[in-house]
């Protein structure tokens, strides 16, 4: 007969098949034992230690000898001998019939120098016989230990597989396992390389070097090391570009390019590094800097000057303070900007604005940093960004004296002026070179003068010269002569004529393709375009946008500050939008406009529908003419696009509604919901729907009007202002009511369950779902329905009632191939069982749940299922695997910054050996609200 010994998962054995009783616990820790080394002897005391280590009893050594010898019976007459011999005793089986040793001559077989596609079979077949954790219902010391070395063995030659594969271009089906995997070992450096280089070659180069960041922050906190080489080479390998040369860099280094063309500030320099030597955080604001005056430069060049100063990075935003195309950065973006650059993970990010000003001055309060607000409209956008503690200092500029920074935050200004005629001429020295000032000594006389000091203009001038090098400077300077009369101040009080007068020779340069370009980028909103975005603006093929914007950028009108991306100084753009309104017609303006505002719409809204298929669709206008929408290859394409594009977008969105486009907005509002909720934008999410009402209301459409109203209802929520929320969602019910909607209605009394649930109002939660499951005629109810109803009736305590509706919501989840709703269930289930007393089944569905949640990438609720898990194993006596569990679920808890889940958690395991089993399961378990 062909006998099977399996010690990958539970201890079992089989002939031909057919499972063998093997007795009790510990007359399988004795067979355990000697497959483990078969074919060499174990002693007796080796057995003994074994099966009952310290707690061996008097009589061991004869209950010992009476399970040897029952094991005997058993598999003596299947050919498998237990034998005594010289040194112990002997478990004689044939070649391959203990999967332990299956797997270790197979992996050996598959690291002996074969082809990679034999290498990844030969791995795909050891790693099949794994059938859970090894001998996980043996719970010695000996086999804990022997479960932990196996378990390392094990990850060893998945990585070895998963190396293999990605060599062979299986990167996509990789992401799951290595997901899992990572969330189980976050500490594996091996393993974090292979997940970064799996998720860059899906397109995830983003995800890729948040996991980095991620992995280096639990480094250093939890081991207090670095990142090592083969980490570092990953990271490298995720950065490069092809001709890019990249270092190996973990920490911000945000700011922008250093100026190339720095010229004079000798004193403002001095009076910078003094003021930095005086120990004390620095924040320097500029006074009566007037626009174009080279704050933004003097900064710039000071942090580059003293770089070496700030080794743990340096953080870098433009708050727009003065941006005629928009509003400036809210607190809530800028902090959100600044997250992000340090490695915060998107689920790790707290939904309240204050908790993310928290997190930030965490983050930053005992590292050595410089951080750059650049372009402040007033002191209070800029004080809540500043640090805590003395290690980083803080550069302000702004065109306001910022005296509440002086007085309460003790900042010492600095006046930056414009250059007096040595600096200017020596900045056009450096431009055009000293033979051509020398010739033409007069001329740079008149063209020194009409800049009026201002180094934006005297760059603008300059790049016009050296477009045109066959052009006399007296030219130049008589152009700007003539066409100073042509313009008023652009900024109030700021701006004399001869800034209008560079513009135009500038625009006057240009062909008439960029001239009209140039135009049109009057007309976009928002802080930059990307050359995409820009072909529809100009409805033209995207080689012929990207000639004209080179032009552009060689003018100094246009600055590509990131790849693809293109920006305006904001007084050029004023003078842009000018020019439109001054060159274009109405027809002109209208159609540029239509073409980028449906380029932003049916690019978001291509995105929503990858991100949330299931969500009821909208419609769209067609597209105008020469409008080329980008397509998404996939969830992360269409995640990256919005996240390079949020401000961009939002910036339509409130020029849309500024204008009374009242279909626009509904449709790019709708378009970046589900977006700006799963990425913890919260600020955003709630103006994105107060507009997106704005707009329902005109359009007077009811089924809009409730919707609105009902997301605007979340987002208060989760923003912490309830009063509002449920205001929004009592309006929501209102009007889905007076549209005789009842799907409507079905939702906006599950969205009014969540938000009393987070508000610990579980009656009324429950009161609501019910209202939304009976709502919906029998043939639509859904499986998220069902759940619902069920999780809010086990938060009430009415578990056998719970059960039902969960088992329901369960099959029909199945049915429907909702993959996060049948986690939710299973979720939810665990929590019933658990509650019920009934740990076994509590175990099955959270280890369910917890698997789809790590599939789902959902690690929120992967933490509350694990924290339920180790409860209900706990119940079970299994006390070793349920601290596993907890540990796991308090990393998830930290790494979330939920600070009361995480207390709860160490509390847990502190008082771990202390307290009994029945002890610990009786603290009552909330669970969390579900959220829709």
């Amino acid at each position: 007969m062909a006998v099977e010994l399996r010690l990958l998962g539970t201890v079992e054995a089989t002939a031909d098949g057919r499972p063998l009783d093997l007795g009790p616990v510990r007359q399988r820790c004795v067979l355990a034992a000697l497959a483990v080394g078969a074919g060499q002897p174990t002693s007796l005391e080796q057995l003994a230690d074994r099966v009952w280590a310290e707690r061996l009893p008097s009589s061991g050594h004869k209950v010992l000898y009476g399970y040897l010898s029952r094991l005997r019976r058993t598999f003596e007459a299947l050919g498998v001998a237990i034998e005594r011999r010289s040194g112990g005793y002997v478990l004689t089986v044939g070649d391959g019939a203990v999967d332990l040793h299956r797997f270790r001559a197979l992996v050996a077989e598959a690291r002996s120098g074969k082809s990679d596609d034999e290498v990844l079979a030969l791995y795909d077949q050891a790693l099949g016989l794994w059938r859970g954790e090894a001998v996980m219902d043996l719970d010695t010391p000996w086999f804990a230990a022997l479960r932990g070395e196996l378990a390392t063995e094990r990850l060893a030659v998945q990585l070895d597989h998963a190396e293999v594969a990605l060599r062979r271009g299986r990167h996509a089906e990789l992401l799951p396992a290595l997901s899992a995997l990572a969330t189980r070992h976050p500490l594996d450096e091996r393993l974090a390389g292979l997940l970064m280089l799996a998720l860059y070659h899906s397109g995830r180069q983003a995800d890729a070097l948040e996991h980095y960041e991620l992995t280096r922050k639990r480094l250093a906190d939890e081991l207090g090391v670095d990142p090592g080489r083969q980490l570092r080479q990953a990271h490298l390998d995720v950065l490069a570009a092809p001709g890019t040369p990249v270092t190996v860099n973990a920490i911000p280094r945000q700011l922008p390019a250093a100026p190339h063309w720095f010229t004079g500030r000798t004193d403002e320099l001095a009076r910078l590094d003094q003021a930095i030597g005086s120990g004390s955080p620095v924040v320097i604001s500029t006074i009566g800097g007037m626009g174009g005056i080279g704050k933004t430069y003097l900064a710039l060049q000071w942090a580059y000057r003293n770089l070496d100063l700030y080794p743990d990075g340096q953080l870098f935003v433009n708050l727009g303070g003065f941006d005629p195309s928009g509003e400036p950065v809210t607190t809530a973006a800028a902090v959100r900007r600044f997250l992000d650059a340090l490695g915060v993970p998107a689920e790790a990010i707290p939904a309240d604005v204050e908790s993310q000003l928290g997190l930030f001055r965490g983050l930053v309060a005992d590292r050595r940093m410089l951080i750059v607000l650049d372009n402040a409209r007033d002191t209070a956008q800029v004080a809540p960004l500043l640090p805590g503690g003395a290690t980083c200092t803080v550069l302000v500029t702004s065109r306001h004296r910022l005296g509440g920074l002086v007085a309460a935050h003790g900042a010492q200004p600095l006046a930056l002026g414009g250059f007096d005629p040595a600096d200017a001429r020596a900045l056009l020295t450096r431009r055009l070179g000293p033979a051509k000032v020398a010739a033409e000594s007069a001329a740079i006389d008149d063209l020194v003068r009409h800049c009026a000091g201002l180094p934006l203009a005297l760059g603008i001038v300059a790049a016009r010269a050296a477009g045109h090098p066959d052009f006399g400077l007296a030219a130049v300077a008589d152009e700007m002569a003539s066409a100073s009369t042509r313009l008023d101040a652009l900024d109030v009080g700021e701006l004399a004529a001869n800034l209008r007068a560079a513009f135009t020779a500038s625009y006057s340069a240009l062909s008439d393709d960029a001239a009209l370009m140039f135009c049109q980028l009057g007309l976009a909103p928002g802080p930059d375009i990307s050359a995409t975005a820009a072909a529809s603006l100009f409805g033209s093929a995207a080689p012929v946008a990207m000639i004209g914007l080179r032009e552009l950028e060689a003018a100094h009108l246009v600055q590509q500050h990131l790849p693809g991306r293109y920006r305006m100084h904001d007084l050029i753009s004023l003078y842009a939008n000018e020019q439109a309104h001054r060159e274009l017609d109405e027809a002109q303006r209208r159609q540029a406009s239509r073409r980028l505002r449906d380029f932003y719409i049916h690019t978001a809204y291509a995105g929503e529908r990858l991100l949330d298929p299931d969500r009821p669709a909208i419609e769209l206008s067609a597209l105008p003419p020469s409008c080329l929408p980008r397509k998404h290859r996939d969830v992360a394409h269409a995640l990256d696009w919005l996240e390079a594009e949020h401000a961009t977008t939002l910036a339509m969105l409130t020029a849309l509604a500024a204008a009374g486009d009242h279909a626009g907005t509904w449709r790019l509002a709708w378009s970046l919901g589900t977006f700006q909720w799963r990425r913890g934008h919260v600020a955003d999410n709630v103006e994105t729907w107060r507009m997106a009402l704005a707009a329902a209301r005109a359009l007077d459409d009811l089924g809009m009007i409730s919707q609105a109203h009902r997301r605007l209802g979340l987002a208060f929520a989760r923003a912490k202002e309830h009063d509002r929320a449920v205001a929004q969602l009592r309006q929501a019910v209102e009007v889905a009511e007076r549209a005789d909607d009842p799907a409507e209605l079905s939702l906006n009394h599950q969205s009014f369950a969540w938000v009393c649930a987070r508000q610990g109002r579980d009656a009324e939660a429950l009161l609501h779902a019910e209202r939304a499951l009976h709502l919906l005629p029998k043939a639509d109810v859904d499986a998220n329905s069902l759940n619902l109803v069920g999780w809010y009736k086990a938060r009430a305590g009415q578990y056998e009632q719970a059960l039902e509706y969960c088992n329901a919501a369960l099959t029909a989840g199945r049915c429907e191939g909702n993959v996060e709703v049948e986690a939710d269930t299973l979720d939810s289930l665990g929590f019933i069982e658990h509650n019920l007393g009934r740990h076994d089944e509590a175990v099955r569905h959270c280890r369910e749940a917890a698997a789809l949640f790590t599939q789902l990438g959902n690690l929120y609720e992967l933490a509350n299922t694990l924290d339920i898990l180790g409860r209900s194993l706990s119940a079970l006596g299994q006390q070793a695997e349920a601290a596993s569990t907890w540990r796991r679920a308090l990393t998830l808890f930290e790494a979330q910054h939920r600070g009361s889940d995480a207390t709860r958690i160490r509390q847990q395991l502190a008082e771990f050996d202390q307290l009994p089993a029945a002890t610990l399961i009786q603290t009552p378990i909330q669970g969390s609200a579900k959220v829709q």
